[in-house]
């Protein structure tokens, strides 16, 4: 049987890094684009082709032979002031890879975005792929951008399989920059912890593989999937790791008005160009309970999702090799 190629961006993120070592592991031939000259974790494998380049550049050439196109490349910093900013990267060059990929005749497009574009519930009314986007996060300049290309990406499916994954709050190893990952580093090795009231939805990032990989194998519509698992609290997110990891830190809570009074000093930053993660938005998004349903996956791609105390663990070991701390 003749080996599937796919191209695949944002090898050197959590995700991609992921992703590429599923595929690899599912005897695909893997095209990963980067601008670095060596990945992190030395990814070395006879089936992987690496690529150095922009995203920006003309890769009509390189999609000769291939199959299928994973991009889970974008721009996520929270820092940045301007939707211009998101948008000329999650937008505009995802339109442009997409159209690259339809004149190169490939089968199938799979673009990731965020569980932040899907409208978030609670315990008593879990969100789901039907529900709109919501505050806050029709405020967040991220999402906006996300959701701007999903629907671009799902308008253009015609000559062209287009799908769309969203993923909520991924945990597990090779987290190299670290991204998500901050969320496990600022809490170890800590004798006092504050937390935010809300919670997320959490999920193993080598469960998301998975179903990007089910995605490439079955015979699925083009719509958006939720990959989504285990709808934790803040607090109960950081006893789970601190069980796995031994420790026992005092754990403080921080009321929505402290977290609110930091978000507005941080808007009156932003205003006056000053970069900073700290907004209302933002902290707006700490105190809701973020929570996700993942029916749809377990349905339609046969999901089976693994408890995220092991994606901690993995986690975990992962920086403790890296010496992301001591």
């Amino acid at each position: 049987m003749k080996e599937k190629t796919v191209f695949l961006t944002g090898i050197t993120g959590l995700l991609g890094a992921n992703v590429a070592r599923t595929l690899l592991g599912a005897h695909y031939k893997v095209k990963a684009l980067t601008r670095k000259k060596q990945l992190p974790d030395s990814l070395t494998h006879k089936n992987l082709q690496l690529i150095y380049g922009q995203l920006d550049e003309d890769w009509r050439v390189e999609l000769e032979k291939t199959d299928y196109f994973i991009h889970a490349a974008g721009v996520s910093n929270p820092a940045l002031l301007n939707y211009t900013d998101y948008q000329q990267v999650n937008v505009e060059l995802t339109k442009k890879l997409l159209q690259t990929c339809k004149k190169a005749k490939l089968k199938k497009f799979i673009y990731i975005s965020s569980a932040n574009t899907i409208g978030y519930g609670n315990h008593d009314s879990l969100g789901e792929e039907s529900r709109a986007i919501r505050e806050p996060f029709t405020h967040s300049l991220y999402a906006r951008s996300k959701l701007e290309a999903e629907n671009y990406v799902l308008s253009e499916n015609s000559d062209l399989h287009t799908l769309v994954i969203n993923p909520t709050f991924m945990i597990g190893p090779y987290d190299n920059k670290p991204s998500s990952g901050r969320i496990i580093l600022r809490a170890l090795e800590k004798s006092l912890l504050f937390y935010p009231k809300g919670g997320k939805n959490f999920v193993s990032v080598k469960d998301v593989s998975l179903g990007i990989l089910y995605c490439l194998e079955k015979k699925v519509s083009s719509e958006r999937y939720l990959l989504a698992n285990e709808n934790l609290s803040y607090r109960q997110f950081y006893n789970k790791l601190h069980t796995i990891t031994n420790q026992k830190p005092l754990m403080l809570g921080v009321p929505k008005s402290l977290l609110l009074l930091v978000g507005y000093f941080g808007d009156l930053l932003r205003k006056l160009g000053i970069k900073t993660e700290l907004s209302s938005t933002n902290m707006r998004i700490l105190n809701i309970k973020n929570y996700y349903y993942n029916g749809k996956s377990k349905a339609v791609l046969k999901m089976e999702y693994h408890p995220i105390d092991i994606a901690i663990s993995e986690a975990v070991k992962y920086f403790q090799h890296q010496k992301k701390f001591d």
